[in-house]
């Protein structure tokens, strides 16, 4: 009887405890979360004119959109073509970062051009255009 009982609390100690695993699971999902990039969409929606030319768009990218009013976005908020150069050179820091404008197809090539420059006085690495393929 005794043998018997030994036996079996043997046989209950042998298992796997599968909580710290668990945890660390967790922590794992927690920090690939947290540390994931994330593009920062404009917050308007924008009628690309067509390319055959088109790339992928980098994650790292800073991205300001024109409407076919004339009005310069960045995370849904009017910047205008004033405070670009502000916008950008904050969210540079200290790496530089490229910046893709999402241009509205009925956009005047004046106000591009002022966008762009204002862009790339900013520091940006280098300024692109969003189409459709």
């Amino acid at each position: 009887m005794r043998a018997s009982l030994q036996q079996r609390l043997e046989q209950q100690q042998q298992g796997i405890d599968l909580s710290p695993l668990l945890d660390v699971v967790f922590i794992l999902l927690i920090f690939f979360i947290v540390t994931t990039v994330f593009v920062k969409e404009t917050g308007v929606e924008v009628d690309k004119p067509q390319a055959l030319s088109t790339q992928k768009l980098e994650r790292n990218v800073i991205m300001l959109a024109i409407t076919n009013g004339g009005d310069v976005m960045y995370d849904g908020n009017n910047v205008g073509v004033a405070g670009v150069r502000n916008t950008v050179k904050g969210l540079i820091g200290e790496r530089s970062r490229p910046v893709v404008i999402q241009a509205d197809k009925l956009v005047t090539t004046e106000l591009l051009v002022q966008v762009i420059d204002e862009a790339k006085l900013a520091g940006a690495a280098s300024v692109n255009l969003a189409t459709l393929r």
